[in-house]
């Protein structure tokens, strides 16, 4: 049976996943970069981009583990881009190229309808007007028994965790301090939802902590 997991998300020891006055040019915010040092050396990160070589270990464990058996994804559409409303025209297709690193169908919630984009490598981006329970459903029908990998931003996790969707939770704690920005918990409670720790390993730009909902 498909999971839908949150992989890799990177969080401040503060608990923001993204810093203050994020935009197009600072698209996670003043500091936000710094959250996902961690995984830019990995060889897992290098190779996603077309680069040889990347670090072994902890951290590339972990990377690697957020695209095993992934069929599908899902994002929100701050995730795919700093457009807001209705879509001009068609020319923004991502952050990522002609080439995304998804290799994968890819449903981007949205409030405003689109066509589908097919990109180079496997990816094609589905927009999804429906709401979450629609692309949950469309992504979990892509991905065939595979699992779904659900992406950014925080207000797009956050519905998914409201709505007891979210079956695992890999988060990469950084050893920063962002002072405010977007808090991955804000107004959660991850006891009541029904999440516990079951994993936690430390590195020495990340600790990662594994949470699982009870079934």
């Amino acid at each position: 049976m498909s999971k839908l997991r949150v992989c890799s998300f990177a969080i401040s020891l503060d608990g923001y996943g993204a810093g203050p006055n994020q935009s197009v040019d600072n698209p996670l915010g003043v500091g936000g970069g710094a959250l996902h040092e961690w995984a830019f050396a990995t060889r897992t990160f290098q190779q996603m981009f077309g680069s040889e070589g990347g670090t072994t270990g902890i951290d590339d464990d972990f990377a690697a583990r957020g695209f095993s058996n992934i069929g599908a994804w899902i994002m929100g559409r701050n995730m795919f881009g700093p457009i807001r409303g209705p879509w001009i025209d068609d020319a923004w297709k991502g952050w990522w190229g002609d080439n995304p690193p998804y290799h994968v169908p890819v449903f981007v919630l949205t409030n405003h309808p689109r066509a589908a984009i097919t990109m180079d490598g496997g990816t094609t981006f589905h927009f999804v007007t429906e709401g979450i329970h629609a692309a949950l459903k469309r992504a979990t029908d892509a991905a065939n028994g595979q699992d779904v990998r659900l992406g950014g931003g925080i207000a797009t996790i956050q519905q998914y965790l409201r709505a007891r969707l979210v079956d695992e939770m890999h988060l990469a704690i950084a050893p920063i301090l962002l002072g405010s920005g977007e808090r991955f918990f804000a107004g959660l409670d991850a006891v009541e939802l029904g999440y516990s720790c079951t994993k936690h390993v430390s590195a020495p730009k990340a600790t990662h902590v594994v949470l699982t909902r009870a079934t």
